[in-house]
């Protein structure tokens, strides 16, 4: 096979240009470039430096990570130097792996108490929990298919569930607030709005997504989530998203689930590698606090409403105790309150949908079997437990004929608790949902999402060695290892678009089916580099565990030829062509008669439209050639340094030093 050589900081390389097919048969058809890279470790640090540099662009001057260096990109964040939860989870990782590979925690530690500064909200931020009655979590609003069906009318006469939570956690933690991240920041203060209404203090806490699930990010109107009305209408963006008999000022958060498990994650490999120097003190305290947020993210364990599992109606069974929990990561929950301390009140939701995508074994076993990362509440572990059983189910449940992973599922069809189609397969009540949460895009149709997940399943299965694991991995790696390509030319490409079809046999625990009418395809190719990384991480940890080096073999040319195609001194960046640009016209829908004003003085009326709510993109260094397609040119083509990708390319890079089997 192939032969290395290793020289101190340099490795000679063979690339072998593989047919995937015959891989796959072990027999390898190859032919041979020798080039000379850095070694893995080196080019870790390389890329550490990179980020860390000032002259890169990565961190705002409050030393917050950016979603990317660019500011001209509209993705889930609708501006580049936004940050979101997920960015900061990815920086906690990257510590955690620049602990292990120098000895030096300290930027560990000073990650988490910057995450916990700027997007944890404070007490001040989140100030009348004292307020929130758990025997009613929140007043009942059908969500509905289109933006335009919004403000959703607020109903109390549909009964909701108990949070089982609350009181667990205030005596446990001498707290009613809760530990966990907002997902957006508007870092720089883009927006206008302001720390709670003021307009000019940065970072501000906003939000976007409020309307269902065809709103896409083009069809957003962003709000200040400290809502004092000092932007928007007369009841500030409240009466655009719900409605009311009266409006009063209050603050409100969404987390995102996917985030706050990443980085509990990245705090286990962080005690691992520190335990094994010797350091495991200097990070104990931040571990600590990881224990601490994996107790507050068991709110997306449950029904947005608290209703029991298997709801079908809105008159369903409200939930008491834990029945109206899912056991899986949902895809956010939220909390809120009001402004004024004389009369406190507040509210929290789950989620009633649960994606493939945001599921975390390693995490929830960690929780539930590390000492260090237990929850200290009585019972966050073994609801851990019981969630690291379920995953894995999930799992197992959506895995199609060839290998990929579905969508998820919903106990809340249509967001309205409405009958399923007849015939809908079922995991534990929950029906079978292709694309849950939202449908512009369709939210299983980026293959990201199979490789950021699949990666944590991976690891579990490297660190524990599970059979419940190993055999999801077999055939999900078989199937994605058949669509990488190799090419002579030294580029490759990896799935991008997915298609699917049919759905799985209702759910038996003890008689799994073999979901033989679901189906995926893949519908068109890319050499996104975020993505690539993550694939990569899955075939080293896969390799490592089963001993089958071709795949870390695969996993090693991934890497060596984005570090060849696409190293550019500030980080790992493909060009990208952006055919979606075009909706940058696209009308967001206001209601008849409402007007009103963002932080940056735009005008939010009938005739909003993306750019309309966003005027100042026009003064972007990119936007001539973003003007120049929507002026009849050909799509714009960029190139990215998305913080997340950069990361996880990095630690990748980490990975295949320390774990590939040579």
């Amino acid at each position: 096979m192939i032969q290395k050589k290793f020289i101190r900081a340099e490795i000679v390389i063979t690339i072998c240009l593989l047919v995937v097919t015959s891989l796959l048969s072990q027999q390898p058809v190859m032919a041979h470039i020798s080039v000379t890279l850095p070694s893995f470790k080196d080019r870790f640090l390389t890329l550490y430096n990179e980020i860390k540099s000032p002259s890169s662009g990565y961190f705002s001057p409050q030393g917050i990570p950016y979603h990317s260096i660019e500011t001209l990109i509209v993705e889930a964040p609708d501006y580049g130097h936004e940050t979101t939860s997920e960015t900061f989870s990815y920086w906690i990782w990257l510590e955690a792996t620049y602990g292990k590979v120098t000895g030096n925690w300290q930027p560990f530690n000073q990650a988490w108490a910057t995450m916990e500064k700027y997007i944890i909200p404070s007490h001040e931020d989140q100030p009348t929990n004292s307020g929130y009655n758990p025997t009613k979590p929140a007043t009942y609003a059908p969500e509905h298919a289109q933006p335009s069906e919004y403000p959703s009318q607020l109903r109390s006469d549909v009964s909701v569930g108990q949070d089982p939570l609350f009181d667990e956690l205030k005596q446990t933690y001498s707290t009613p607030d809760i530990y966990g991240m907002a997902w957006l920041l508007d870092t720089d203060n883009w927006y206008g709005f302001g720390h709670c209404g003021d307009h000019t203090s940065k970072p501000a806490y906003i939000n976007t997504f409020q309307r269902g699930p065809q709103e896409s990010v083009w069809e957003t109107v962003p709000q200040p989530s400290c809502e004092t009305f000092a932007s928007g209408g007369k009841n500030g963006f409240l009466d655009l998203f719900t409605g009311d008999s009266n409006y009063s000022k209050q603050w409100r958060y969404t987390n995102a689930p996917d985030a706050d498990a990443r980085a509990i994650q990245a705090a286990y490999w962080a005690y691992t590698w520190a335990t094994a120097q010797g350091k495991a003190a200097t990070i104990a305290p931040t571990v600590a606090k990881a224990a601490k947020m994996g107790d507050y993210l068991r709110y997306a364990f449950f029904d947005k409403y608290f209703k029991k599992m298997g709801c079908t109606s809105e008159s369903c069974t409200a939930g008491t105790g834990k029945d109206s929990s899912e056991y899986l990561l949902s895809w956010y929950y939220a909390w809120g309150g009001s402004l004024e301390g004389s009369t406190p009140w507040a509210w929290r939701i789950g989620t009633s949908s649960a994606h493939f995508g945001y599921q975390n074994p390693m995490a929830a076993w960690v929780l539930s079997n590390v000492p260090a990362l237990k929850p200290l509440s009585p019972t966050g572990a073994s609801d851990w437990k019981i969630s690291l059983g379920r995953q894995l189910e999930f799992y197992r449940w959506l895995q199609s004929s060839e290998g990929g992973i579905a969508g998820g599922a919903t106990n809340s069809w249509n967001g309205s608790y409405s009958t399923p189609p007849a015939g809908s397969a079922t995991f534990y009540g929950m029906a079978y949902d292709w694309e849950p949460v939202y449908h512009d895009p369709p939210s299983n149709q980026w293959f990201g999402f199979q490789a950021w997940s699949m990666e944590r399943v991976a690891e579990y299965y490297y660190t524990t060695g599970d059979p419940v694991a190993k055999a999801v991995l077999d055939k999900w790696v078989a199937w994605a290892a058949s669509q990488i390509v190799l090419k002579a030319d030294g580029t490759y490409t990896i799935p991008s678009t997915l298609s699917w079809s049919g759905q799985p046999d209702t759910w038996n625990p003890s008689t799994p089916g073999l979901n033989a009418s679901l189906h995926v395809k893949v519908v068109d190719t890319t050499n996104d580099v975020g993505a690539t990384a993550a694939l990569a991480r899955i075939l080293i940890f896969y390799s490592a565990k089963s001993r089958n080096t071709k795949f870390g073999l695969m996993a090693e040319q991934l890497l060596n030829r984005m570090w060849l195609l696409y190293h550019d001194g500030k980080g790992i960046s493909s060009p990208e062509i952006r055919l979606d640009y075009k909706r940058f016209g696209d009308p967001v829908y206001i209601p008849p008669n409402w007007t009103g004003k963002m932080g940056n003085g735009a005008i939010i009326d009938s005739s909003a439209t993306f750019m309309s709510l966003r005027p100042t993109y026009k003064q972007d260094p990119a936007w001539p050639k973003v003007q120049a397609y929507l002026s009849g040119s050909p799509a714009p083509t960029f190139n990215y340094h998305r913080f997340w990708a950069e990361a996880d390319i990095a630690i990748a890079m980490a990975d295949a030093y320390e774990i590939v089997p040579r």
